[in-house]
């Protein structure tokens, strides 16, 4: 097929990054599928001459180094990177550690900016590449209970919205994709790690927030595989869309966060555009 594009995926060992995988492979592109083991993201997508499975640790900038050069090795380019792998430390900021902060943040947001790093010398030099990074929800919202995990999706997209202007000149474009609550793996116990209790101020709204989180594990209205199905789409527009905020919940929170901001900037807007010199320089 003449569009076939070269798919660089991370996290696609298990949950979100194996329906991106397998909607890549089933829309005739090619995939190297990458994760922290390699056997297991073999296991979770089979044989394929389009596949490539790769180990990689996105907190450790020699994987990823290794990981883009298989694949340029194999398939001479790299047209769209999906930076998918993820953490989600849960709890209160005082009572999350700095050590449990710190691996949410390079997972999250160090682990896209290395994995990022490796792939746009050879963008670059194509002249043409699209690099997807998944934020959440969390990136457009804080929520109560999610500090480390919107922190890291927070600098995501402020990483992202500045690296687009960044690359844009090299024919390489840029996505922020905001799921809402998807039936992923997100919140099983093998990715999601909570802080330990420790302040007694916060036992009682602790609970709920506990509660809340464990029932939401696999009750999930959003299918994975319709948003990786979307994501092919959007890969396909040209250009493709800077944003996409993905499914109706999220659409939801996006546009109160964009009436809460509208509500804020109008109950200020005297007092801050009354904040100029209130004469020009002289000449």
């Amino acid at each position: 097929m003449s569009n076939k594009k070269i798919w660089f995926i991370t996290g696609a060992s298990r949950g979100m990054g194996v329906d991106f995988a397998k909607a890549a492979l089933a829309a005739g592109h090619a995939v190297v599928a990458s994760g922290r083991d390699k056997d297991v993201v073999s296991k979770a997508l089979g044989h394929s001459n389009d596949l490539l499975a790769v180990k990689l640790d996105v907190t450790r900038r020699a994987d990823a180094e290794a990981a883009v050069r298989a694949a340029v090795d194999r398939f001479g380019r790299i047209d769209v990177l999906v930076n998918n792998a993820a953490s989600f430390y849960a709890g209160y900021f005082e009572e999350l550690t700095p050590e449990q902060i710190e691996r949410q943040l390079a997972t999250s947001l160090m682990g896209p900016m290395n994995v990022t790093r490796t792939v746009l010398p050879v963008m670059r030099k194509q002249r043409l590449g699209h690099i997807i990074s998944i934020s959440s929800s969390a990136g457009l919202v804080g929520f109560e209970f999610c500090t480390a995990y919107a922190a890291s999706k927070f600098g995501l997209e402020g990483w992202m919205e500045s690296l687009h202007a960044e690359v844009a000149p090299f024919g390489i474009t840029t996505t922020i994709v905001n799921p809402g609550f998807f039936r992923t793996e997100l919140l099983t116990e093998q990715s999601t790690n909570y802080a330990e209790p420790s302040i007694e101020d916060y036992d009682q709204r602790r609970a709920k927030q506990l509660e809340f989180w464990k029932g939401q594990n696999g009750q999930q209205a959003g299918d994975p595989a319709k948003l990786a199905r979307a994501l092919i789409i959007i890969a396909n527009q040209e250009p493709p869309s800077r944003r996409f905020i993905a499914g109706a919940d999220a659409i939801a929170t996006a546009e109160q966060k964009v009436a809460d901001l509208k509500a804020q900037i109008d109950a200020n807007r005297d007092l801050s555009t009354s904040l100029a010199f209130d004469r020009a320089p002289a000449a």
